[in-house]
């Protein structure tokens, strides 16, 4: 796998991660300033999220590539 399929790949496997692991860990404020909604996060930990989705993609992108070297699945692309 080349340098651009290999950083889409990753990129696209580290939204779907990270907009995996929004919810977890979410708790509400109990009373909400006025003009705020409800069911906004009082702390989104939205670093911690950025990170952990960083790790697992980049984890995911190297089974997708072993997976792709090994020919385990064809992509059906000829290289020359």
């Amino acid at each position: 796998m080349d340098f651009v399929s290999a950083l889409v790949v990753f990129l696209l496997l580290w939204w779907w991660v990270f907009l995996m692991s929004l919810p977890f860990g979410v708790r509400t404020v109990d009373t909400p300033e006025a003009g705020h909604a409800p069911s906004a996060p009082a702390r989104p930990m939205l670093w911690r999220k950025g990170l952990a989705a960083t790790v697992i993609a980049a984890v995911l992108t190297v089974v997708v590539n072993w997976i792709i070297s090994a020919q385990i699945i064809s992509l059906g692309i000829s290289g020359g």
